[in-house]
């Protein structure tokens, strides 16, 4: 008899890893002057709990060696870092017009 708290697994190979989905997608990158995120590093030097490392869905952001690293690269503006970030730190904008992520499978 299965046990009714077992979940399955959504493919024979396990899990897909959140890096490797992420490859799925395709950025369209804006200039610097329009980045839809921008981060602090002075204010997040001061940060007492690095709410956004806990939150981003795409892992971002991940304190190494005591300071906060930001990687843009595998956003998927989801916005949670700027509703977590309380220190003023994080700015976080809808990308404009055709820039920003496109999602391949929904």
């Amino acid at each position: 008899m299965a046990d009714a708290g077992a979940t399955s697994s959504p493919s024979a190979a396990g899990p897909i890893e959140i890096k490797r989905r992420l490859g799925t997608l395709r950025y369209v990158t804006d200039s610097k002057d329009h980045a839809h995120i921008t981060v602090k590093p002075a204010i997040c030097a001061k940060c007492p709990h690095s709410f956004c490392t806990f939150v981003c869905p795409a892992k971002c952001y991940e304190r190494i060696d005591g300071r906060l690293v930001f990687r843009y690269e595998d956003c998927v503006e989801c916005g949670a870092c700027d509703i977590a970030c309380d220190q003023g730190s994080v700015t976080w904008t809808l990308p404009r017009g055709p820039y920003g992520v496109k999602y391949t499978y929904g």
